[in-house]
């Protein structure tokens, strides 16, 4: 199928009077960030007798400071991001860094991840799983012959991925270490790397996490509890138990909005880490597939909007929409598994739904991004000089 075609089958073309947007990426977006202010009203109202709705308009400010990032991202041509790969993982680091500085550093329930500036904490890792996605994407174009052939092509990218995750794990923050490593093998195995380097790597790599939760006793408690939260129910499986107690009351359709009992009384970070718990025992199963559905929708059009970008020639925005629909993929998919108990209990926000404003921000512009590079698709807008066409995916 020629790239005109395939661009003419793309969704979203409904009103010739609109903008060529994708409306069905950016709808999935928006309903799923509608539902996560609903939900975060469900899981707070209850919270503060004296300041009932503290968490939603916080929420609500996150939201509208997300939709203001969006469309100034949306804003900015795909090629300009390539050039600014290497800036942009550079000031990610020094922000990491920043977080290390007495009395910038924010500590939260015993975990430094964010800094205060203006009177606004900004959670520093949250952007650099943005900045390290651009550069890789850029490394991707610039090195892809060297990157399938070269070993110290392959090793120079993970290099930068151990330096940025040392300084995340100093916070510590191993859930985003984790998406971290998962998006960046994910990229350099579609990059086309051998199979044998990649081997290698995910040895090294599942070597590297194991032996960090080997050495810290909490890590290793969070490990073998999931497998059965119901020995110590009342400690280390408590989080876990209330979950799937939330997910059992709920059965098809429910107990009702506002309705469930588990974020009221026992389930801990509920408009956060266990925001799917909650739907889950409010909108039953019903609601919680529509969810599971949506990001599904997501990371397909990501990858959709990618081969057509590729099609098109332009491979960095071919390796960008990969990269971000890989870690809204793996991000969502491990805070649903660890909602569910299929994975360890990890402190880790669902993107577009849980509180958090720094979350909900780079998730806005990760969607906008994707949405300029479809626009760019539909006009055959290239990405970079004529030179980096000259390989074949």
């Amino acid at each position: 199928m020629s790239a005109e075609l395939h661009i003419q089958a793309l969704p979203g073309r409904a009103d010739p009077l609109l903008p060529a947007l994708d409306y069905r990426l950016i709808g999935a977006a928006v309903t799923l960030l509608s539902l996560g202010l609903i939900m975060v009203a469900s899981c707070t109202l209850h919270r503060y007798e004296e300041a009932p709705f503290y968490f939603v308009i916080r929420h609500a400010v996150a939201l509208a400071a997300g939709a203001v990032a969006a469309f100034a991202v949306y804003q900015v041509p795909v090629r300009m991001w390539r050039p600014l790969g290497a800036a942009l993982y550079l000031l990610g680091l020094a922000l990491l860094v920043l977080v290390m500085v007495p009395g910038l550093g924010k500590e939260v329930n015993g975990a430094t991840r964010w800094i205060r500036v203006a009177g606004v904490s900004i959670q520093t890792s949250e952007f650099m799983k943005l900045f390290l996605i651009i550069y890789l994407a850029g490394y991707l174009v610039r090195q892809q012959g060297q990157v399938i052939d070269s070993v110290w092509a392959f090793i120079k990218p993970i290099l930068l991925l151990t330096l940025a995750s040392s300084l995340i794990m100093w916070q510590p923050d191993f859930g985003t270490v984790g998406v971290l490593v998962a998006t960046t093998l994910g990229m350099l195995f579609l990059g086309g790397v051998s199979l044998l380097h990649f081997g290698a790597l995910m040895g090294i790599a599942g070597g590297a996490l194991a032996a960090l939760i080997y050495v810290s006793p909490y890590r290793m408690e969070r490990m073998t509890s999931f497998t059965d939260p119901w020995a110590d129910v009342n400690d280390s499986g408590y989080q876990l138990a209330q979950a799937l107690i939330a997910f059992g009351r709920g059965e098809w359709t429910g107990v009702g909005l506002g309705n469930g009992i588990q974020k009221q009384f026992y389930l801990p970070e509920a408009h956060t880490d266990f925001i799917m718990a909650v739907i889950g025992e409010e909108l039953g199963l019903v609601g919680s597939l529509l969810v599971i559905g949506l990001f599904g929708y997501i990371v397909w059009r990501a990858f959709d909007i990618s081969a057509v970008a590729q099609s098109n020639g332009n491979f960095f925005a071919s390796w960008l929409a990969q990269g971000l629909g890989l870690w809204l993929g793996i991000q969502a998919i491990i805070n649903i598994g660890v909602n569910m108990g299929v994975l360890p209990t990890k402190g880790l926000t669902l993107p577009l739904m849980s509180y958090g404003g720094n979350s909900i921000v780079v998730a806005c512009m990760a969607i906008a991004i994707l949405v300029r590079i479809d626009a760019e698709n539909r006009r055959h807008i290239p990405d970079g000089p004529r030179e980096d066409k000259t390989w074949a995916a």
